[in-house]
């Protein structure tokens, strides 16, 4: 991924924010019977620990998905979270009144892991991952549900019907494109603009990260 120097991100903590915020991740595995010699499947992925050399994510499949049978010839694989992203008008910027020297662009925020993929048959494996993975996303219900409600069997049917996927990561790329490149008044410029529409859920998120960005940066 080209990364010139003025779009890396903030921080490693950042990076582990968006990653947990966003963790529908399009992950790529070698398939060398498919056209690019891939496959790209949508799997949500836990990070429960910093994201850095060595750590894991988690994630299981359908047993039914071929991703995981070619992970013992080929088990290099690449995770993508995608964070918010936002159209942004030369309108938004101060400089537009000054020389019109502007033109529109697209700003978003984007994480590559790259890493060794393992898939897991063990039942107490498979268990301890989906258990994580219930628990994170359940914290914030008034009553989190646990997979201990489910009734046993059904459980041990649905354990039975995935594959447990263990991600080590190998490196990280993250891209904060959200107009570093522009003046601290063209950024004003382009916050206020965003958190003005409503087109998509996205502006007003990719405010929020603009906005802490520059916060940070007078800091």
């Amino acid at each position: 991924m080209y990364i010139p120097n003025h779009f890396n991100a903030p921080s490693p903590e950042a990076i582990d924010t968006l990653v947990k915020a966003y963790p529908l991740a399009s992950l790529l595995t070698g398939a060398p019977d498919e056209p690019m010699g891939c496959l790209v499947n949508p799997v949500p992925m836990g990070l429960f620990e910093p994201l850095v050399q060595g750590a894991r994510l988690w994630a299981h499949v359908a047993r039914a998905n071929p991703l995981w049978q070619h992970l013992e010839a080929n088990p290099q694989a690449m995770a993508i979270f995608n964070g918010p992203s936002a159209y942004i008008t030369p309108n938004s910027y101060a400089a537009k009144a000054e020389h019109h020297r502007v033109v529109p662009t697209y700003n978003y925020v984007t994480v590559q892991v790259t890493g060794r993929l393992v898939a897991h048959h063990d039942p107490d494996i498979k268990r301890r991952i989906v258990a994580q993975l219930t628990d994170y996303h359940e914290r914030h219900q008034p009553r989190p549900w646990s997979i201990d409600e489910a009734p046993a069997d059904y459980m041990q049917a649905m354990l039975n019907a995935i594959v447990g996927l263990e991600f080590e990561v190998q490196s990280v790329k993250a891209k904060w494109k959200v107009n570093q490149n522009r003046s601290i008044a063209d950024q004003k410029g382009v916050i206020a603009e965003l958190q003005t529409r409503k087109d998509t859920p996205h502006t007003e998120q990719m405010a929020a990260i603009m906005l802490k960005n520059t916060q940070k940066k007078n800091q």
